[in-house]
């Protein structure tokens, strides 16, 4: 089935007199593609501003915002609403021959289109996510989706621990702690893969989760922003990977942003005038929600 679902997301800054504020840059709203249609979506602030769309060279819809008049308040609220159609069982993908063992065999024009996401970004500066990674492949244990398994599973023993303060964790500052948000992990993931040969690339967006429809509590992430990766397989293409939760597949994950690194995806980023002490904080309100489902045509 397909799911008609809504997605709210505001966020308030808080100062303690009126400041100004400076142009501020979103990424809310949801990719389009063969696993999603967005049928409408708004963004409202509490401060009169211009607001235009742009997109940029990742193919992400950025939200810009400018703001006519100082306040020590500023609420920035989006609705969207649109019908997600899960990719149900990754292994019906085949992946093409010379996808089966790691390394994976890119060809010269995939080696051009995917450079960016092969290079690895971080530093490894103790050599220790280098070390990490030639576990996975220890004992040629090189069959492509069990490496990507064992590593996905592997994060089981790491603690998640929620971050008010922005930006990600270095990988190897996420190995040694083995603790993080899902934007660590995610990263962490994603450098262990290139060291591997994978082209992989980060993916920020929405987690939805059927528990909290009933007021349960549910997967790790949902309910606010998630991160997570893609790794491109020949024959698959692009597969999605959520290192937090250990999933791989469904439309739990409705991807928003996708970049090399962490810092091309963030969700909402500014600049504001006035003394420091003036900041009070920031809080964030994210509802991903079922509102009807329908049957999926592709289902037969």
């Amino acid at each position: 089935m397909a799911m008609l679902g809504e997605i709210s997301h505001t966020t308030t800054y808080r100062y303690a007199t009126p400041v100004t504020f400076g142009t501020h840059r979103a990424m809310f709203l949801p990719r389009r593609g063969a696993s999603a249609r967005l049928l409408s979506w708004s963004v409202e602030t509490s401060v009169p501003s211009t607001i235009r769309w742009v997109t940029d060279s990742r193919t992400n819809a950025v939200t810009v915002m400018d703001f006519s008049e100082p306040s020590s308040e500023l609420k920035i609220a989006f609705q969207v609403r649109g019908v997600y159609f899960g990719v149900k069982g990754v292994e019906a993908f085949p992946l093409e021959s010379r996808a089966d063992e790691v390394p994976v065999q890119y060809t010269p024009d995939e080696w051009t289109d995917l450079a960016g996401y092969l290079r690895p970004h971080a530093e490894d500066p103790d050599g220790s996510v280098a070390a990490w990674t030639k576990n996975f492949v220890a004992g040629d244990q090189d069959q492509t989706i069990d490496v990507l398994q064992r590593m996905l599973s592997s994060f089981r023993s790491f603690s998640y621990c929620a971050r008010d303060t922005e930006g990600t964790q270095s990988p190897s500052d996420t190995l040694h702690k083995r603790s993080g948000t899902c934007r660590d992990f995610a990263w962490l993931m994603i450098e262990t893969l290139r060291r591997l040969g994978f082209a992989a690339r980060f993916v920020s967006g929405y987690l939805y989760d059927a528990a909290l429809d009933g007021g349960a509590v549910g997967m790790t992430g949902s309910g606010a922003t998630h991160a997570w990766l893609q790794v491109f397989l020949p024959g698959a293409g692009w597969l999605d990977y959520d290192p937090t939760n250990s999933i791989s597949a469904g439309f739990d994950l409705i991807p928003v942003a996708i970049a090399r690194h962490p810092g091309q995806a963030i969700p909402l980023a500014g600049s504001w005038f006035g003394d420091a002490k003036d900041y009070l904080g920031m809080s964030i309100d994210v509802a991903v929600c079922k509102v009807g489902e329908f049957r999926d045509p592709s289902e037969g």
